[in-house]
């Protein structure tokens, strides 16, 4: 029991001795993402102004017809047909 925590107190010092925080990529990163969209705004000199239909009712959409939505059922089961036969043809060139 003693020698590994011997052992594991020596790999923990041999660990801590190897490791360094200085390196060149972390001198050319950026320091936040926000210094990029600051400056992309700099040559911005107006305010921003509020919307006035921000807060409205949503617009109901228009619903589709039986027949529309039976193609769309349609379509959308072709699609799921053609990303079987892609998987199942992947799946026989992998063997």
């Amino acid at each position: 029991m003693k020698f590994r925590i011997a052992l594991t107190a020596a790999a923990s010092l041999a660990l801590a001795a190897c490791g360094s925080s200085e390196d060149a990529s972390t001198e050319a990163e950026a320091d936040t993402v926000e210094m990029t969209a600051d400056e992309a705004l700099t040559d911005v000199e107006e305010m921003p102004v509020e919307d006035p239909a921000a807060n409205t009712a949503p617009v109901e959409m228009d619903t589709a017809s039986p027949s529309e939505e039976a193609d769309i059922q349609e379509a959308g089961d072709s699609a799921a047909d053609t990303a079987a036969a892609a998987m199942d043809a992947m799946a026989e060139d992998a063997n």
